[in-house]
């Protein structure tokens, strides 16, 4: 069995209750370029929309991270667009993550997470957030979360490196955590993860997988951002001391040598910013597809050539190995011009086997379909 990492997005037109991202008809959709017999459309239209969770019964729920509020959104026609549009809270501090389960919505702000209880019988009114668990570093820098259940029924959350690079002696930062539904039992699963922001489990191992963002300021083309996977708990992954495996930071690397750590599974081009990914579980897709991860490359900030801004497919053998890493979906960004008018943030399998995929720039949820041609 050969496994595959994908990096995924869409675009289509549906009005929502808000407006504020402009409309999706603007959006330059022949740009995009995408494998024979896949399509592209427009869900949703969600201001900043970040990360995506979906109820069995197909309400999408949608944080962000540079606005204050949290969205549901749901087809209710069946016509693969979003019909209804809620607010279910706002005055938050970047709630970028959200999570579903058993029927509630717990919602990650930068040093707390919150829950809706029963949300989907409350998306009209749903009243005031429940604090699940609130001593989580208040630092902005890194701060905003992406939060997920895992197989163990824990969850996972992540706490970003306050800074581009430095040693803290709280370690809490730069890991990612887990704790029980009830907000008991906080602890530190893998350490020297610098900021990820995007994490999944194997569909058959039920393996953690997860993005990594490298640091800034060693130029264009150094450090690579990271793919790793956590068979185990208290792992470290060598921030701030080595990057990608084999690089020495030039302010910590004397302090422990790239030996100590957990290589990458896979080394991403430089400042792409990974963020979402997923295994493809569905059955729209061509079989080669199936148990592939779908991972969105939000774009670089600062680099002189802008990089990322496009689906990256990787493709591992039986044992986790990559075997090829390139590019699955590209035209955010005009090579020539670098111009960019989206970055893909976060992607989710839906039930009947399509991805539904946010941009936060262009203010959407997309959906990406294949019929054979």
């Amino acid at each position: 069995m050969v496994l595959v990492l994908l990096v995924a997005w869409s675009c289509s037109k549906k009005e929502t209750a808000s407006q504020a991202a402009g409309s999706s008809e603007s959006l330059p959709l022949s740009t995009l370029q995408l494998p024979k017999g896949f399509s592209i459309s427009v869900f949703a239209e969600v201001p900043n929309a970040r990360s995506l969770a979906l109820s069995p019964s197909g309400t999408l729920f949608v944080g962000n991270k540079d606005e204050d509020k949290v969205y549901a959104v749901k087809d209710t026609d069946g016509d693969h667009q979003a019909d209804k549009t809620w607010v279910l809270a706002s005055g938050l501090n970047m709630p970028n993550g959200v999570a579903f389960r058993d029927g509630d919505l717990y919602i990650a702000e930068v040093s707390k997470i919150s829950k809706i209880t029963d949300v989907e019988n409350k998306l009209d009114s749903p009243g005031a957030l429940e604090t699940v668990y609130d001593k989580y570093p208040t630092e902005a820098h890194h701060g905003w979360k992406y939060i997920a259940f895992g197989p163990d029924g824990k969850l996972y959350v992540p706490v970003g490196a306050p800074c581009n690079i430095c040693e803290s002696e709280d370690k809490q930062y730069a890991s990612i955590t887990r704790l029980n539904a009830d907000g008991t039992g906080m602890e530190v699963f893998a350490h020297g993860v610098r900021n990820t922001v995007g994490f999944t489990w194997h569909p058959q191992t039920n393996q953690i997988w997860f993005t990594d963002n490298g640091r800034d300021m060693l130029g264009d083309d150094i450090p690579p951002c990271e793919l790793n996977t956590a068979p185990a708990a208290g792992m470290h992954f060598g921030y701030p001391y080595c990057h990608g495996g084999t690089i020495k930071d030039p302010e910590f690397g004397d302090k422990r040598p790239c030996g100590d750590f957990t290589v990458p599974v896979q080394n991403l081009g430089a400042h792409v910013a990974p963020l979402g990914l997923k295994f493809y579980t569905g059955s729209m897709f061509p079989a080669e597809y199936r148990n592939q991860i779908i991972l969105a490359e939000h774009g670089s900030w600062n680099r002189s050539k802008k990089s990322g801004y496009r689906l990256s497919l990787v493709t591992l053998d039986d044992a986790g190995k990559a075997l090829d890493y390139k590019p699955f979906a590209t035209g955010w960004m005009d090579d020539a011009s670098q111009k960019v008018w989206g970055r893909p943030v976060d992607v989710l399998v839906a039930p009947d086997g399509a991805l539904l995929v946010s941009d936060d720039q262009a203010g959407v949820v997309y959906r990406i379909a294949y019929q054979a041609e």
